[in-house]
């Protein structure tokens, strides 16, 4: 679909980026663009009170760091603009909050990108146990590559491609 396309109005009512499916704790939303699903990341980011480990899971440019984009702006710890992929760096750090249960605290937000991690001693280099605190939220990009990772993780975010720019995104948490 084109933009415009009056077939497909564009969704930015947060109140209408309600999970397709949420049972207990995994939870379903369908995007037709970036911008809904920089919006479902902000959505997203309700759901995550620190501590957290999560798998971003999905293919070269599923579109997991245009989510980390609206996690980053419910923590308050980013603007989109502000996000960029940790391809090359491997880590990326924001300073937020999470506001839930009448209370607001501050939160660390630690996004990595393992796809050019090839050992666990290059992981271990990277010291994923510092940034496992009570007031982080880490989100791995590729962490399934290592049976370490995902011993320790929370749950997972899956977004796999739905066509064109459709995708869906899958919360799971444990």
């Amino acid at each position: 679909m084109v933009a415009g396309d009056s077939e497909m109005p564009k969704t930015q009512d947060p109140a209408l980026l309600t999970p397709d499916v949420a049972d207990g704790q995994s939870h379903e939303f369908k995007t037709r663009g970036s911008e809904e699903s920089i919006a479902v990341g902000r959505e997203i980011a309700k759901l995550l009170s620190p501590p957290k480990f999560l798998i971003l899971r999905g293919d070269l440019g599923a579109g997991k760091t245009t989510l980390v984009k609206g996690i980053a702006e419910g923590l308050h710890a980013a603007e989109a603009e502000e996000v960029t992929s940790p391809t090359f760096t491997l880590i990326h750090e924001y300073e937020g909050e999470f506001s839930g249960d009448g209370k607001t605290i501050p939160v660390k937000l630690y996004h990595l990108d393992l796809y050019r991690i090839d050992s666990d001693r290059q992981l271990e280099n990277l010291g994923l146990d510092e940034l496992a605190r009570p007031d982080s939220i880490v989100l791995v990009e590729w962490g399934e590559k290592f049976p370490s990772v995902m011993k320790r993780s929370d749950g997972e975010i899956i977004v796999t491609s739905d066509g064109g720019d459709a995708r869906k995104i899958v919360i799971k948490l444990n």
